[in-house]
């Protein structure tokens, strides 16, 4: 009896993850379902159909119970893409390059008025963005980036500072003070030591707001919707929601499809990276 109650009780959190997670599977499946086959009750395959991945081949979404291109109603595909990924590794590039700089110097130097510069940029961070749509709307048109990717890039990179410098302070807060001062004895600037020492040593801090910024950056819809006007310059969110909010019939089919096409790239990207997000609480050791 005493193996039976130790075997029911170590298997008490597995049921509970299955009972929390199989909602979330049956969710995808039936949506890779969808974009496939025609389906009874979303699961059991009827008949098995491609027609909706056409836009792989032609680069074109097909309008909605047409079977055909409906020229300048959706943009190419892979234009799309490419805006999605310029502006989900601007991000993180710009994002990574900022916060390792304000980081260093707030680790790294005493200044007056340091702790409320950073309880202000905590502050900074937990603001929500949308309040501040008219203000950076007036800002974008002032200086001529509405209605451009770069405009959209400058924004969302800013409003995700502030978790970035926390998070890189945290790691530099554990860089030893002896490890720089070598470097600095053998002849290296500051600058050197931070980029040929220093640097080196916070690669999971590094990659941890990388990827961090990169998802943020891929899945922008909403500085998206409104700053940008110009179908070229749409990213796959604005596609997916073009498909979904439009008045006339939906085609679930080829949604399925798109939202799959659009979710791939993220997946991959989580698999290979995932290892450096559990290395993030490192940084909570330093955050002073």
């Amino acid at each position: 009896m005493v193996k039976v109650f130790n075997y029911v009780k170590q298997s008490i959190p597995y049921l509970i993850l299955v009972a929390v997670t199989m909602p979330i599977v049956l969710m995808y499946a039936m949506l890779f379902m969808g974009s496939v086959s025609r389906s009874l009750y979303g699961l059991v395959p009827t008949e098995i159909k491609f027609e909706n991945w056409q836009f792989l081949l032609t680069g074109y979404i097909q309008a909605p119970g047409t079977g055909t291109v409906e020229a300048g109603r959706y943009p190419n595909i892979y234009l799309v893409t490419f805006n999605t990924f310029l502006l989900a590794i601007s991000v993180g590039v710009l994002e990574v390059l900022m916060t390792s700089l304000a980081g260093y110097a707030i680790s790294r130097y005493k200044f007056k008025g340091r702790n409320t510069f950073l309880t202000l940029t905590l502050i900074l961070h937990g603001f929500p963005s949308i309040t501040l749509l008219i203000a950076i709307f007036y800002i974008l048109r002032v200086t001529g980036l509405f209605d451009t990717l770069l405009g959209v890039i400058l924004v969302k990179t800013a409003l995700e500072l502030p978790l970035g410098i926390w998070i890189m302070k945290g790691f530099f807060d554990g860089i030893p003070w002896d490890v720089e001062m070598s470097a600095l004895v053998d002849g290296c600037t500051r600058l050197q030591a931070w980029w040929k020492v220093i640097m080196p040593n916070v690669k999971p801090g590094i990659s941890s707001v990388m990827i961090f910024a990169f998802l943020s950056g891929w899945s922008e819809f909403m500085f998206i919707l409104v700053f940008i006007v110009t179908r070229g310059y749409w990213t796959l969110s604005r596609l997916v929601q073009a498909m979904i909010g439009e008045w006339r019939f939906v085609d679930y089919g080829m949604l399925a499809a798109v939202s799959i096409y659009y979710m791939i790239p993220v997946v991959i990207f989580f698999l290979f990276f995932q290892k450096y997000l559990l290395r993030i609480t490192i940084a909570s050791k330093g955050v002073v």
